[in-house]
């Protein structure tokens, strides 16, 4: 043994014993781990103790003031009022400070006793809060705010990190404090660019405290996401007098689950201490409206405003009694200023703002920019925004170009007001741009058109006719090119894109000229359709010339000019069933009028049909359908249908049975045909109507000012199964009542599902129309539809 020993003296391994370390043993790291924890959890009491006494002596002073006693009365008030409420020293300090506060803390702490059902065991949130609060104020910089918070308010409610971020005038984000995080992990969030989507942007664009459940799911980068990937997140804005100063963000390890009312009020307290105390680290502000460094940063702006063109309003907070954001104060305006109502800028200098333009207090108006660029520092720029003011009590509606920008304590406003002569000229260089002969503009809100005199030309008109309004241009159009203009006008007006369209102009002199007209919408602050603009142009001989260019290709290409003769048969097919525009029918008890629009491409021409006829009963047919596909088989299909339902209505069967009867034939004799329908029987003497469906959307009832769709009955489409049942349905219908039928091409869009187009619809048709065909018209050109597909819709109006 005592050789091992003098072996393991001069490091020589012996066989089945392992070599000794020359670090600490496990034993002694131990200890020293448990000593640390030891003098860090004795430092912590310490600091406990420290705030406990300091909030005891601050309630002493409290007593000292209120009872006008000395300092050793109002110590023992203070012992003999503890043991006679039976509660601690501390409890009952904190309590006397938020009774003479009457601050945030104060109201978070009402708002838990009045929802505890019982007595707590312990005073929180009350002297957590006031710890805290203690904690924050004797803190040096941020960063032992951060650690303040999370030791003594934040930690007890499970969170494990806590940052704190300071914006810049550019509405960057800069870590200024941070407690729970890695140091390696704060280096690298040091400074977050403006625009950079991070759970602390949440806060500043929402304004309002933002919870994110789970970083995993969120998908946001945040400091500490690392360590944690599914930890929760809230954010919260810091800020004082309408102006958002930086953003409290807590980390919680694991994601976090909804939390009470009362959580949430703690944490906003929170955010309002730590705004107070980075609002008083801030060099560049002051709350002090009578502080030198207020009335400079002013004078600065006031001497910038005097070298601009346009109208500059300097503008000023005014905070009311709790310190929030209410208006702004007009401080100054330069000599360039243009009130939208005339007024001096003697009357508008030294008025509060929504005083002089109330109207700019509506929801998403011009004060919400103010409001929102004061408060995140973030620039605005509004094309095209609408300034009304009112004389006496007529409003009077300006459009003007605005930009906002926070300098310092105040607000710079600058707008530019459009005149007829900038429109005007803004006008020329659209036609010239956009290569036309012909410029027009049409404002859609006061209907007012505007024309160059080249465009009064092509038209054949003179300058001093009044303009044609977009919506009546089909009337002046060849009727086949009709349904052209109706994709123009509903690209242009619904989707809101630029768009074009080729028709033949029919002239009061009896010329036909193929013109050419581009367009574009253009739209306000808001995204709502404010105008359309463009122009026209002369394209006759380019027209003529594609025409014999064409005719010369199809007579060289066999195999196209045999594929063009079957598309053309099938559109003349469809053509001699279903004109374009047929002419209203008038049979006893209603009025019909039929809006048809074929594909756009001869390629896909389709099976769409409808039809209405007399029956010897004195009942009147009314039916719509789609058979599937494109082509001659299509067309071929739909004749066949829709003689085969003529003839079978002739046995006075009803709705229901028809399409039975219909099914049968749809299934045995035709090659592969599926289609849908509608078919309805309406008796003009008791004004009922019966219908039924196979696979085909319901009827739409107008009535009155409100529009509803039939119920969804079961009705599988016809030709799928040799034997099927389909349900009828009956509607008593009154006087001046609309029924529309029509088939999916009106409501068929790639993009959204049938229900959101259905609900459209429904809102289009409800609108008032003058005639039942404007009413048609005008469902065609409103569609939500986006396909290629055909269009049939027929109104049936009771008499």
């Amino acid at each position: 043994m005592i050789e091992a020993a003098a072996a393991a003296a001069h490091g020589e391994a012996q066989p089945g014993r392992r070599p000794r370390s020359n670090t600490p043993s496990a034993l002694e790291a131990g200890r020293l781990a448990a000593t640390v924890e030891r003098l860090r959890e004795e430092a912590l009491e310490a600091q406990s103790a420290a705030d406990g006494r300091a909030l005891v002596e601050l309630a002493k002073g409290i007593l000292v003031g209120q009872l006008g006693c000395g300092p050793a009365e109002a110590s023992r008030q203070l012992v003999k009022l503890a043991e006679q409420s039976g509660t601690t020293l501390l409890a009952l300090a904190v309590d006397i400070i938020n009774q003479a506060a009457r601050d945030r803390v104060s109201e978070v702490t009402q708002e838990f006793l009045a929802t505890a059902v019982a007595e707590p065991a312990e005073p929180a949130p009350t002297v957590r809060l006031r710890a805290a609060e203690s904690r924050v104020l004797a803190a040096g910089d941020t960063q032992a705010v951060a650690a303040a918070l999370l030791e003594n308010a934040l930690a007890p409610l499970g969170a494990n990190g806590v940052a704190i971020w300071v914006t810049g005038a550019d509405s960057s984000l800069t870590l200024a404090g941070q407690a729970g995080f890695a140091p390696e992990d704060a280096d690298r969030w040091r400074y977050v660019p403006p625009e950079v989507a991070t759970c602390a942007r949440l806060a500043l664009t929402h304004r309002e405290l933002s919870v994110v459940t789970s970083l995993s799911q969120a998908s946001l980068p945040t400091i500490g996401r690392r360590q944690h990937p599914d930890g929760g997140r809230v954010v919260i804005p810091a800020g004082t007098g309408g102006r958002i100063h930086g953003v409290l963000e807590i980390a919680w390890p694991q994601p976090l689950a909804p939390q009470p009312v009362q959580i949430i009020r703690q944490l906003e307290a929170l955010a309002e201490l730590c705004a107070h105390t980075l609002e008083e680290q801030s060099a560049h502000h002051t709350s002090d409206a009578s502080g030198a460094a207020y009335h400079a940063a002013l004078a600065e702006l006031t001497d910038l405003a005097g070298h601009l063109d346009d109208t500059v309003l300097v503008l000023a907070p005014v905070l009311d009694a709790d310190g929030r954001l209410a208006d702004f104060r007009i401080h100054h305006v330069n000599n360039s200023f243009m009130d939208p109502a005339g007024r001096p800028r003697s009357m508008v200098t030294g008025r509060p703002f929504l005083e002089i333009y109330p109207a700019a207090a509506e929801d998403g108006g011009l004060f919400d920019k103010l409001v929102r660029t004061y408060a995140t520092g973030e620039a605005c720029q509004a094309l095209r925004t609408a300034l009304t003011t009112f004389v006496g009590e007529v409003p009077l509606t300006t459009v003007a170009d605005v930009r906002i920008s926070r300098h310092g304590p105040a607000l710079l406003l600058i707008w530019k007001i459009e005149d007829e002569k900038a429109r005007l000229a803004n006008l020329l260089q659209h036609a010239q741009r956009l290569g036309r002969v012909g410029g027009f503009e049409q404002n859609m809100r006061t209907r007012e058109i505007s024309w160059n005199e080249q465009l009064f030309a092509l038209f054949g008109l003179p300058v001093t006719a009044a303009p044609v309004p977009l919506e009546d241009l089909a009337a002046h159009a060849h009727t086949h090119d009709v349904n052209s203009i109706g994709r123009f006008l509903r690209t242009l007006m619904h989707s809101r894109r630029e768009s074009a369209v080729e028709f033949r102009l029919q002239r009061p002199d009896g010329i036909t000229r193929h013109i050419r007209m581009v367009a574009e919408p253009v739209l306000d602050a808001r995204g709502r359709l404010y105008s359309v603009r463009g122009a026209c142009q002369d394209v006759s001989s380019q027209h003529w010339t594609e025409v014999a260019l064409a005719a010369t290709r199809d007579q060289l290409a066999d195999t196209e000019a045999e594929s063009a003769d079957r598309s053309r048969l099938a559109l003349q097919l469809q053509h001699a069933i279903m004109p374009p525009a047929p002419a209203p029918l008038e049979v006893p008890g209603i009025r019909i009028a039929v809006r048809y629009r074929p594909a756009e491409s001869e390629s896909l021409v389709g099976g769409d049909w409808y039809d209405s006829v007399v029956l010897p009963n004195g009942e009147i047919l009314l039916s719509v359908g789609d058979v599937a596909g494109h082509g001659i088989q299509a067309a071929t299909g739909m004749v066949v249908l829709r003689n085969a339902l003529r003839g079978l209505a002739v046995t006075g069967a009803g709705p229901a049975q028809l399409l039975a009867w219909l099914n049968r034939v749809a299934f045995h004799l035709t090659s592969d045909v599926t289609a849908t329908a509608v078919c309805a029987l309406f008796d003009p003497k008791t004004r009922t109507l019966r219908w039924a469906r196979a696979g085909h959307l319901p009827p739409v009832l107008v009535r009155g000012p409100q529009a509803q769709s039939f119920p969804l009955n079961a009705g599988l489409l016809l030709g799928a199964l040799p034997e099927t049942t389909f349900v009828e349905e009956e509607v008593q219908l009154e006087t001046d009542d609309i029924l529309l039928m029509y088939t999916d091409g009106l409501v068929e869009r790639r993009d959204i599902a049938v229900t959101d187009s259905l609900a459209q619809l429904l809102t289009v048709a409800s609108r008032p129309a003058s005639t039942l065909e404007r009413r048609l018209d005008s469902m065609l050109t409103y569609s939500a539809s986006d396909t290629d597909d055909d269009t049939c819709l027929i109104g049936i109006e009771v008499r």
